[in-house]
């Protein structure tokens, strides 16, 4: 029965279905986030009552504001057990938990299977707990995953509306561990693209989802951002040189890290040379807790408060020497892969260079934290917003030109390898037919010598393919049922995207000439003639059923 209301009421509703789908996920990544956040405390805990040690919190968490205890050496023998065990768990063939989220919006839908994705999960809360140098983030992000298709299980979404909310649901999660919804809506729509190349119809679902999130999390655990930052104000412009010497270090050494990371080709550690490598990395990091600092252990979030309150100085540059050695090894494993671990080594290094230079070590901090950040995500934005959250409004001006400053230096280095991937074998850019969704099948076009079928000849049978070779202007010939938000619509208010055009409806088994008072029903099959890439954005129009 076609809907009595108009087309362009009907666009607005399925917009408005998506604002509540947002709002509605954001509360449930948040309550899975309090869930996940008391089970990470029992781990922690645990952890610590082996290791009598404990690195320092964030205010944000409710950390302490100090180290304490003293290490138990003999504990950290199983370091390298849990390294094996992370390499294990997390999928060699999709990576740490961002870039999951990344490789399966490019691949259209194409998400890592929820046991990978529960595996990755554990893996993250391990190693986490246990001191390796991945961020507390990153179970966080895939936690936001994980409610995005528990939302599936229990509503139905297309394929658009579940790559939407995928992404809408990374942010709550990574919104509520950060404490900047708008910062975490920022970077997963930075992060997916090379140079800003923004798609404004995720950011406001990304945005609605990560302020409801934080919400939720935050009625449990508080609205204290993150980082506190006594006193800051705005850097003289004096200082600015030493500042943006700190942003070009930070930078260095970032792109420096993502040279390491290419030294070893991809898909050279998997099998049980992937767990050997966890287990080095383990080893590593057990060797450098036990024989110089075990301020290497964690993410190094909490070291970052404690430089930004002025209690760490110049050492803090021989911490965040050793983190970035531990964090130059540990990429090519998803060690390190996540927001906190970049922050943790340029929050370091900033505050170590300030105290040499005699500057404002708080502002240093967030200067070499968002250059380092900027440099191994590709999220200039993004790491301005964050400092700006944690800070406030003084560090603006200065981090914004240390982020840009780092990001017109480093280019495109610190792009998620599956952002590149995603993109190199995407249909647009490959010459296979791979990239067809499972409604669609191909047919290799006929020979030069062959006739092309007149689809109006009278006597033709029904056309039997949904993928029709095409005579001419390199286009193909796709058929496809009426999608539901074009049931009882002329043809002729039908809204097409360029190099694509309706040119037969099947009809009781028979295809006419489309003629604009057509009304389309259910039963109804149209045949489009269009360019490849055309018919990628025209999946969008028609809201594809999902994978």
């Amino acid at each position: 029965m076609r809907s009595p209301l108009p087309r362009a009421v009907l666009n607005r509703l399925e917009t408005g279905r998506l604002v509540v789908l947002s709002v509605l996920l954001g509360a449930l990544v948040g309550g899975l986030c309090i869930v996940l956040r008391l089970t990470l405390d029992v781990l922690i805990t645990f952890g610590a009552r082996l290791t009598d040690y404990a690195p320092p919190g964030t205010t944000g968490e409710g950390g302490l504001m100090m180290a304490f205890g003293a290490l138990a050496h003999w504990s950290l023998i199983s370091l390298p057990v849990i390294g094996a065990a992370c390499a294990v768990l997390i999928p060699a063939a999709h990576g740490d938990p961002l870039t999951q989220l990344v490789r399966g919006y490019h691949a259209r839908g194409q998400w890592t299977p929820v046991p990978a994705q529960l595996r990755t999960l554990g893996a993250t809360l391990l190693g986490n707990a246990a001191g390796l140098m991945i961020g507390r983030d990153s179970a966080f992000t895939m936690t936001g995953q994980l409610g995005a298709r528990l939302m599936q299980r229990v509503t139905r979404l297309d394929a658009v509306e579940l790559r939407t909310l995928t992404l809408a649901g990374a942010a709550a999660g990574l919104g509520a561990v950060l404490h900047a919804p708008l910062a975490a809506a920022v970077l997963i729509a930075e992060v997916l693209y090379r140079r800003f190349e923004f798609e404004f119809e995720i950011v406001m679902p990304c945005l609605l989802a990560a302020v409801a999130g934080t919400a939720v999390y935050g009625l449990a655990f508080g609205f204290t951002p993150l980082l506190t930052f006594p006193d800051v104000q705005v850097p003289a412009g004096a200082q600015l040189p030493a500042f943006l010497g700190v942003a070009l270090t930070a930078t260095l050494l970032g792109s420096l890290v993502l040279l390491g990371r290419s030294v070893l080709a991809d898909g050279a550690l998997t099998g049980w040379v992937r767990a050997a490598y966890g287990a080095a990395f383990g080893l590593a990091t057990a060797a450098v807790a036990t024989l110089v600092t075990p301020a290497v252990l964690g993410d190094g979030s909490g070291w970052v408060q404690l430089s930004a309150a002025g209690f760490v100085g110049a050492e803090g540059a021989g911490q965040a020497a050793w983190r970035w050695v531990l964090l130059a090894l540990g990429m090519h494993v998803a060690f390190g892969g996540g927001v906190l671990p970049s922050v943790g080594v340029g929050g370091l290094l900033g505050a170590g260079l300030g105290s040499l230079m005699g500057v404002d070590t708080a502002v240093a901090t967030m200067v070499g934290a968002a250059a380092f950040l900027t440099v191994t995500l590709n999220v200039p934005l993004a790491a301005t917003l964050l400092t700006v959250t944690w800070g406030g409004e003084a560090l603006l001006p200065v981090t914004l030109a240390a982020s840009g400053l780092a990001h017109l230096l480093s280019g495109t280095r610190g792009v998620v390898p599956a952002q590149v991937q995603g993109r190199r074998d995407s249909g647009v850019h490959a010459s296979s037919p791979g990239w067809l969704p499972d409604t669609v099948r191909f047919i290799p076009r006929r020979v030069a010598d062959s006739p092309a079928v007149p689809f109006d000849a009278p006597g033709e049978p029904p056309l039997d393919a949904d993928v029709l070779p095409s005579p001419t202007n390199e286009r193909e010939l796709y058929r496809r049922v009426v999608p539901p938000s074009w049931r009882g619509a002329r043809l002729g208010v039908v809204t097409l995207p360029p190099g694509v055009d309706i040119v037969g409806v099947v009809r009781d088994g028979a295809v006419r000439l489309p003629r604009p008072e057509y009304r389309l029903t259910a039963s109804d099959e149209l045949v489009f003639l269009a360019r490849p890439d055309a018919y990628t954005a025209l999946e969008g129009v028609l809201r594809l059923p999902g994978a």
